[in-house]
This record gives structure tokens, sequence and C-alpha cells, in this order.
């Protein structure tokens, strides 16, 4: 037997629901006395497996079925029982969000054939003049459904399966699954509130990486940024690994105040995709991505063959939106009301004596010591967080807490003070918990 049929049967296993998160797989020695194989073959295939995300390696814990959900059930929202405060979700405030009514009612809309222009001319214009004030290398534009479909499409594109693909440690658990569902490899980078550490990244160089996948701002799920001093020390890095392509994430550039600090290189394979959902409204899948031409042509050829164009009238809602000042009034205000939040809740942490961390977005993350009693502790008594296991891959145990909603009284159910108490109350030993 390979290690191709063991990892191929493992994940089916785990489909199939005969594997559940969290259980534990046979020691190699085990699983290679059982099929009657070596035991370089069973490490290929559980390095195999952990490249996809599908299982976990723990030194004290052994190899156990990965908490992550498998790609056919990422897009469904885990139930939260009645009651529960949920901040496990990264989703915006609700009531952030700005109205499209009063756009929708003033839209234009000129019905659109085969064989017209594929991309709204003044989307394209308005969104390449944002970019390049914030200092992209604005080259050929596309307009895709969102920033995981511009991604999709530049690793289906770019690269193939075996290829490795460095990504945040901890980072986002779409990229993540993104990366594994093309068959590539993961090399995780470690990251602070900076973004990718220097060091981490050329060790990933040093493998012999194809990509890079990086989030500029409001990273998810550490709320990191990278700034301009940190981009310069990458770039160093990446010059000398030129043919490595750099895809650049800037998902949150109309909520965040902070600059946005590129890591491409004017000679290099890049793109940097910029997109509405996270500001405007998550059901406004539309993003606008530019690149240096080798990579952009071949995306521009395969959509216009395959797809034809991203809904017209989605582009005009966009441009209309991205033009209505009132509009963009209340996604600045939104920001502003996020940071407020975050820092808020980052204080009364603080206060408790934990070492939360992030700088942008609505999401903080939390090292902590272990994730599951926590997360169950918390749950037990009304506060539903996201274990960091989803976002990790060799990075250490943390949280990821969505700050969006939170408030400064204590007497409301999203009361950051109440929280942070709660928190510093289950990392207590049992023996030592009170509450005051």
């Amino acid at each position: 037997m390979t290690a191709v049929k063991i990892a191929s049967d493992i994940e089916t296993a785990v489909r199939a629901g005969r594997l559940q998160p969290g259980d534990r797989l046979p020691t190699v020695r085990e699983m290679a006395g059982d099929l009657n194989v070596s035991p370089a073959t069973v490490a290929n295939a559980y390095r195999t497996l952990q490249a996809r995300a599908i299982v976990v390696a723990h030194k004290r814990h052994g190899t156990r079925v990965s908490h992550r959900p498998m790609a056919t059930a990422a897009g469904r929202k885990t139930a939260i029982p009645a009651g529960v405060v949920d901040l496990s979700d990264g989703n915006p405030d609700p009531a952030l969000l700005p109205s499209f009514d009063r756009v929708l009612r003033k839209l234009k809309y000129t019905p659109h054939l085969y064989g017209e222009a594929s991309m709204h001319a003044g989307l394209i214009k308005l969104m390449s003049r944002e970019m390049k004030a914030d200092g992209v290398r604005v080259g050929q534009c596309a307009v895709v459904n969102g920033t995981m479909d511009g991604l999709d499409r530049l690793l289906a594109e770019h690269l193939r399966p075996g290829d490795r693909v460095a990504v945040e440690d901890p980072g986002f658990s779409g990229h993540h699954d993104l990366v594994a569902s093309r068959g590539l490899t993961l090399v995780p980078v470690r990251i602070d509130e900076e973004g990718m550490l220097p060091e981490s990244l050329e060790r990933a160089c040093i493998t012999g990486i194809k990509a890079v996948l990086i989030t500029l701002r409001a990273q998810s799920p550490t709320g990191a940024a990278i700034t301009e001093l940190r981009a310069k020390e990458l770039r160093r890095v990446l010059r000398r690994a030129p043919e490595v392509l750099v895809l650049e994430d800037d998902h949150a550039s109309f909520l965040c105040d902070v600059p946005c600090a590129c890591v491409h290189e004017q000679d290099g394979r890049w793109a940097h995709l910029r997109s509405l959902s996270k500001s405007f409204n998550p059901d406004l899948r539309l993003s606008v991505m530019t690149g240096d031409n080798q990579t952009m042509n071949s995306v521009l050829d395969r959509l216009i063959l395959i797809e034809r164009w991203v809904s017209h009238l989605l582009q005009s809602t966009a441009f209309a939106l991205l033009s209505d000042k009132t509009v963009r009034a209340k996604v600045r205000k939104a920001g502003r009301t996020y940071d407020e939040r975050r820092e808020m809740t980052k204080k009364a942490m603080v206060a408790e004596g934990l070492k939360p961390i992030g700088r942008t977005g609505f999401n903080i993350w939390l090292p902590v010591p272990e994730e599951t009693p926590l997360v169950q502790g918390l749950g037990s008594v009304g506060w539903a967080v996201a274990a960091g296991e989803r976002f990790r891959l060799a990075s250490p145990p943390g949280l990821r807490i969505t700050v969006s909603r939170m408030q400064p009284q204590v007497a409301t159910r999203y009361s950051a003070i109440r929280f942070a108490a709660t928190v510093a109350y289950f990392l207590e030993p049992p023996e030592r918990r009170s509450f005051a």
C-alpha cells in the first residue's frame, strides 16, 4: 500500500464521518504494523494529510483529525445556542453596514450583451485610482467574484499540485483550505502584529515555495497589519526569490485607517486583491485584482473563456456604492467604531492580566495554554469564541475573538468588561477560581 492510498483512505473516512474531529490516529509505527508497510510510508501519508490541514500533529497528543471543517462543510455556520453571545463568527456588525436602499433606487442599469466590455470602466478607474494612492503598482485589472475566487484563479493558473505555498500561521482558515484544496503544500510562516516574520518567510523560501499569500491589513485571526518597515524587510527576503508569486489580500481596505504597506516588487510576480465584502456587505461578492502582466494575462484569458464576466448589475452596484459620499462616510465611521471596540476589548483584557494582540479589523487573538477547555468553559457561561486550531498549522494555541459588536457597558450582552473577567476566570487554575 502506498502513502497516497493511505492518505486517501484516511481522508475518505474523515469526509464520511467515520473519523471525527479530535480522533487520534495510530502512531506511525502502529499504523505501519497494521498495514504491513514501512514507517516511512505512513509518515509520508501523515505529512500529506497535515499539509492539507486534515490532521494536526502534537508532540504530546499525537496525530489527530483536525477540528477545521472539510471544504464541504466550511460554508455552514455552526448553530449557536439561544442566549449565547457569538464572538466566534468573524462577521461585521450588521448595524454598521451601509444601507443599499437609496443607491439601488437611483441605480441606472443598461442590459449588457455578449461581446461587450467585460468590466465596468468607471469601477476599474475608481478602484485603480484608490489602489495607486495606496502604493499599489496597478497594471491590468480583473473583476472577480470575491477575493477567494480571485485567489483560486491565480493558484489554478500559476501553480501545480504539490507546489509549496507560504501562508500565515496563524492565518485565515479560508486561505489554508483553499490552498490545500488545490493539492498544494502549505508552508507555515509565523506572524506577529506587524505581519509575517522575515526570518520565518526566509526559511520558507529556502524550501522552494512557489507562492506566498499575505494579508496586508485586518488579518484574520490576529488583527495583524503589515507596517512599512516590515514590508521593506519582507521585500528584501523576496528579492532573493524572484520566482515566487506574491499574492496580497487587502480585503478590509475601506475600513482600515492604517496605511497599506505592499510587499510586491515592481519587477516581480505579484497580484493584489481588494474586496468590498467586509466593508459594504458580505453578500456583495466582488473584488478587483491587479498584478504584473504575466500573472494577469492567463487569469484574464481564462476568465473571458469560462465565465465571460462578473455580473454588470453587481459591478454597477459596486460602482454606485463607492461613488456615494454618504455610503463611504458610513463605511469610514464603521471602521473607526471597530477600532474603538477592538481597543476597548484589548484594554479590558489587559486589565485582567491577559495579553491579546490585534492592530486592525474586528478580530483579536489571545494566546492561551490550551484551547478546548477554555472554549468549553466560556461556552458553558454564554460566550462562544473560535478555537485557534481552525487557523493554526504549527503555531502555539490561541483563541480568535470577534469584537465587532463589543460594548463598554457591563449591562449589555456584548460587554467587553464582563467578557474579559470571564476569560481571566477560566484561565485560573480550578482551585484558585472565584468571582469577585
